[in-house]
């Protein structure tokens, strides 16, 4: 499934941007109300666990029944996101994802058009799960860049508009 060949390939993008970062760009922020690093690689990771592989099992082998409720916002202080060491957090991310494909590649047949009814969404199906993963993955890679980006812009005094406009 072209999917899960691209969250396998996302893991290895996730590497290449997440580790061996300068020491001062890990809770740096574009702005105080912006995420730090330390606090994207601490949601893709809970993200990787308890939400998309979570509810996509949950629906595959409990059709008909809503998963449990959770608010992504309450994580960052109730599992100590500023408190958390990157580099651990970078690696357990990345056997996440592994545990991920592992899963994903294991499964027999699966149902991706099992479903719930959402009360507010309506017909929730595991396919929707699955292809709402790939998207989060591309959202954060974007959200990662600019982060780099900003940073290398705070840092300079050159002029960067002559790169581009991002």
């Amino acid at each position: 499934m072209k999917i899960i060949e691209q969250l396998q390939k996302n893991k290895l993008v996730f590497k290449s941007l997440l580790e061996d970062i300068q020491p001062e760009l890990i809770t740096w922020r574009p702005r105080p109300d912006k995420w730090c690093m330390l606090e994207i690689v601490c949601h893709l990771y809970d993200e990787e666990q308890f939400d998309f592989r979570f509810r996509a099992q949950w629906i595959l082998e409990q059709p008909n029944v809503q998963p449990p409720p959770f608010n992504t916002m309450d994580w960052v202080k109730e599992h100590k996101y500023m408190e958390q060491d990157y580099d651990d957090m970078v690696n357990k991310l990345l056997n996440e994802r592994d545990a991920s494909i592992y899963w994903l590649k294991e499964l027999k047949k699966p149902n991706w058009d099992n479903s719930y009814e959402h009360p507010k969404l309506g017909k929730i199906t595991a396919s929707y799960y699955l292809d709402n993963w790939l998207a989060h993955d591309y959202l954060h890679i974007r959200q990662i860049i600019k982060q780099k980006f900003d940073y290398f812009n705070s840092q300079t005094s050159e002029n960067l508009e002559y790169a581009g406009i991002w």
